[in-house]
């Protein structure tokens, strides 16, 4: 509720009031037919119990928020009890950064999710880079049973029916049924299902190949045999690494060019840990990757059990696409495995629940507004990797180190939507804003790990005494800062970390000579992650926001600054990134932010009508040098005193 020290508006008070009202009416209403259905009545219900669905349970938790997460099977995270199916985890578990600075170190932990519990980092449980699944299993077991979070497994969510009633805050509440036809009233619906349905193409044949979730992980049953590959993302190479060394040989072939994840700074594309294979294609050893489409083709099965790859044409008469003499997958296959990804499984929304999926190569993720709910059904949000539509092929939205940020947004968001919680701030004077800004710009975690969708918003007081700092707010919207916050907001400024527009691309040559800059004045030119910060004397518009060109972070801010790239990714130079950073502030604020030393003030205050602001609000306050017995004497002897 919101506490009698914050001051809000009438409107405000009364919208609370009425949204309490709606929710003790939720509570006490008699919807279910029987009386033992009061016990299946929460505010929040979390469909999933994987990373992201304990990642937002744990802050529900915290907070002492009634939710529930309902999980299908045993365990939490499922999903990795088989996948991935080769057991070795490509997210990083760097256990040593030469930094004592927690939030600091969450930098370089891909894994561990966020908590108060310092025993709840994964580099406790595992010494390897990359660790086996199992660990994580482990690890999410514990952080489930350690933070207390409410998780109700052996539950699986068959169908989400809307149920009108004018008493709910969005107009409706929802109705869930699991498997054993139980119901569930909810105020409101977080969907963190993950992806793990498998991708599974309308080709002629394709129910010849063996889908990645079943496919052998015994290599004994792939020796001699030549093998064709569906796919060329990170579970088909994780695949052909761990046969290519028993195969004849291994074809790999994808709709597109092969994305290799340091050239594209996307880590959902091929890691360097998977990519073995291409060693053995490029220098000339039998496997091989090609692009080809394959609703061009189709899949037939020979007299001898072996597969050949066929044009899929209307007539009854079989093409084979062996006419051509150097066709690249002429020769028959002993296997074909399919590693086409995943897709999210809608199947358990109803008519009045349905919801839309993103375009493109986002298609196989629900459509969702940047508050994370979704486009159609108002109070139905998103969680997890259900959420990277939102930056898919942009940031790590999808992946514990980018979605354990994204849920803690989400989490804040409710919070005022449902709860009257503002969004949480610190109020500094203006003189500390350079030192808060350069704090958070080199140690924050979660403005690094979800660049280019989380930033730091600043908003400077009307007479630029004080600043408000909010930490990882969804930059998209900025527009709408005041009414999914709780705090007005005129004059911004808003810090995003970014790499420059042209740098990555799965065709740009990211190791060139001339991939990064040092000097301070070419900072806009910056490669390589780097901070942006962005100032509005005005918020921006929703019409800015949304014709914005795809290329800016941001719409055109009055002024901008680039603080220029760093080998070691800390931004403390005096002269390349502190002075310049500066003279920045200076001309926002209008005034010399320098700090001085008090016997410059002295002299200043002495021989000028004004002094610079530092000035003011330390010496000229009395927050110089205490006064000592020592000083008091030193004075005397120098004559300052009498």
């Amino acid at each position: 509720m919101i506490g009698p020290d914050l001051t809000v508006s009438a409107p405000t008070r009364v919208f609370h009031s009425l949204l309490l009202i709606g929710c003790l009416l939720f509570l006490t209403s008699a919807h279910a037919s029987s009386s033992s259905s009061s016990s299946h009545r929460h505010d929040y219900c979390i469909i999933g119990g994987g990373p992201g669905g304990l990642q937002l349970g744990y802050f529900m938790e915290q907070k002492g928020r009634d939710y529930v997460i309902f999980e299908k099977s045993n365990v939490s995270g499922n999903f990795f009890t088989v996948y991935p199916r080769h057991r070795k985890l490509i997210s990083i578990n760097k256990r040593y950064t030469g930094q004592t600075n927690k939030e600091f170190n969450m930098r370089h932990d891909w894994n561990s999710l966020l908590s108060h519990d310092e025993s709840l980092l994964l580099k406790h449980y595992s010494k390897e880079m990359f660790p086996h699944a199992d660990v994580l299993l482990h690890y999410l077991r514990d952080y489930e049973r350690k933070l207390g979070i409410n998780v109700q497994h052996n539950t699986e969510i068959m169908a989400i029916h809307t149920v009108k009633d004018a008493a709910m805050p969005d107009g409706q509440y929802f109705s869930l049924d699991d498997q054993n036809k139980n119901n569930y009233q909810c105020r409101s619906v977080i969907v963190a299902t993950g992806l793990w349905k498998p991708n599974i193409p309308k080709v002629p044949g394709i129910e010849y190949a063996v889908g990645y979730e079943d496919v052998s992980i015994n290599t004994d049953d792939f020796e001699g045999q030549t093998v064709l590959i569906l796919g060329r993302g990170n579970a088909a190479f994780e695949t052909g690494d761990a046969i290519y060394g028993s195969t004849n040989l291994i074809h790999m072939v994808g709709r597109s060019r092969v994305r290799l994840s340091w050239a594209t700074h996307y880590v959902g594309d091929l890691r360097a840990v998977n990519n073995g294979l291409l060693d053995t294609y490029q220098l000339k050893s039998l496997d091989g990757v090609l692009e080809a489409s394959l609703s061009e083709v189709k899949f037939v099965k020979t007299k001898d059990d072996k597969y050949v790859v066929a044009l899929n044409t209307e007539e009854e008469q079989e093409v084979e696409l062996s006419y051509l003499d150097n066709f690249a997958m002429r020769e028959p296959y002993d296997k074909i495995i399919r590693c086409l990804g995943f897709d999210f499984d809608d199947s358990i929304f109803t008519n009045s629940s349905r919801v839309s999926r993103g375009k493109g190569r986002s298609k196989k993720y629900p459509l969702i507004k940047h508050n994370y709910e979704s486009v159609e059904v108002p109070g139905m949000f998103f969680a997890g990797t259900n959420t990277h539509s939102l930056d898919h092929r942009k940031s790590a939205g999808g992946f514990i180190h980018g979605f354990r940020y994204t849920a803690r947004a989400l989490h804040t968001l409710l919070e005022w939507r449902y709860e009257g919680v503002q969004w949480p701030s610190k109020k500094l004077p203006i003189t500390d804003l350079m030192s808060y800004l350069l704090k958070r710009m080199n140690e924050a975690s979660g403005i690094y790990q979800m660049f280019s969708v989380l930033g730091d918003v600043i908003l400077l007081n009307e007479d630029g005494s004080m600043f408000e700092y909010f930490e990882e707010f969804p930059i998209n919207l900025l527009h709408q800062f005041p009414s999914v916050t709780g705090h007005p907001a005129t004059r911004v400024i808003a810090l995003v970390m970014q790499y420059g527009a042209n740098f990555s691309g799965p065709g740009n040559d990211i190791f060139r000579v001339d991939r990064a800059t040092g000097e301070p004045s070419e900072a806009h030119h910056s490669n390589f992650l780097h901070p942006v910060l962005y100032y509005y004397d005005q918020l921006p518009t929703e019409e800015q926001m949304k014709y914005r060109l795809k290329r800016d972070i941001l719409p055109r801010p009055k002024l901008i600054h680039h603080i220029v790239e760093d080998f070691l990714t800390l931004w403390d130079a005096p002269l390349s990134h502190v002075l310049p950073l500066r003279r920045y502030l200076d001309q926002i604020l209008d005034t010399d932010t320098r700090h001085f030393f008090t016997e410059t003030c002295f002299k200043m205050a002495m021989t000028h009508a004004s002094v610079p602001l530092t000035c003011q609000k330390h010496y000229l306050e009395g927050q110089g040098l205490t006064g000592t017995s020592a000083l008091r004497r030193k004075a005397f002897e120098i004559g300052l005193m009498a």
